[in-house]
């Protein structure tokens, strides 16, 4: 089980607190981005309230990515604003307060998982005898404790990807980025995951998760279809499918694909 001691604070600078309630984790406002004269973020809104596991589903090139690195303060858009744990994003003091999974496995392949975990450990900062305990409980929960000191380029690709995940949420952080988490996992273990992020949305962390997959976005508490930098529809998975009488999330994925927005 991972356990996670949530350590954010309350206070806000001045845009945070005028855009921002109680509830919201994250606040996106008017979100642009370009990439030389390509538009991919297009007039994004979005609010993601504390301790929920929030969905971005799309299919590839649609913006996922791009926008999760918004939200980390990895790209900087050229309009809106970004407010993360009731901070203005890009703030120094919030790197210690997310854990980031990218798509590709940001490891060092001739090191052991231990010593890369290690490594990261010391980046923040953390006790020696905790980060011990915490390298021990983690890669028990990602099913690799037996494989804690195998260099990491004989790790497979599930298994790199479980390594990142694992670094990720080393540091105990109380929001989680996860672009496409579980690729390249078989499906018994990609189940156990998802049993670990729903315990730790339980303790009240907050996790983005970006998928192409229904089933995985079936999983979240609320989700955000994307299509061509667009935020197409917003909600669960069954609101989603009840506003257009469809019997799957795929079905309203495809209806709402048709339409720039929901109105």
């Amino acid at each position: 089980m991972f356990n996670l001691f949530i350590k954010t604070g309350k206070s806000r600078n001045a845009t945070a607190g005028q855009l921002t309630t109680e509830q919201d984790c994250i606040v996106l406002k008017g979100i642009n981005k370009y990439f030389g004269d390509k538009h991919v973020l297009k007039d994004i809104d979005l609010r993601i309230p504390y301790g929920k596991i929030f969905g971005l589903l799309g299919p590839s090139g649609c913006g996922k990515t791009t926008l999760v690195k918004v939200i980390a303060g990895i790209l900087k858009p050229e309009s809106g604003d970004v407010i993360v744990l009731n901070q203005t994003v890009p703030q120094l003091e919030l790197l210690n307060q997310i854990g980031y999974m990218a798509q590709s496995d940001a490891l060092y392949m001739t090191l052991s998982a231990r010593e890369n975990l290690h490594f990261f450990g010391s980046l923040y900062r953390m006790k020696k005898n905790d980060l011990k305990t915490r390298i021990d409980e983690i890669m028990q929960a990602v099913s690799l404790f037996e494989d804690l000191d195998k260099e990491v380029q004989a790790y497979s690709g599930g298994m790199k990807r479980r390594l990142s995940l694992a670094v990720a949420i080393l540091h105990q952080p109380p929001l989680l980025l996860l672009d496409e988490p579980t690729v390249g996992i078989d499906p018994l273990l990609r189940q156990d995951i998802w049993h670990e992020l729903n315990k730790l949305s339980e303790q009240g962390v907050t996790m983005i998760v970006t998928t192409h997959v229904m089933d995985e976005a079936d999983k979240c508490h609320q989700i955000a279809l994307m299509r061509e930098g667009w935020i197409t529809a917003r909600g669960t998975s069954q609101e989603l499918q009840a506003r257009v009488g469809v019997k799957t999330l795929e079905e309203a994925f495809i209806y709402y694909g048709g339409n720039k927005n929901e109105g």
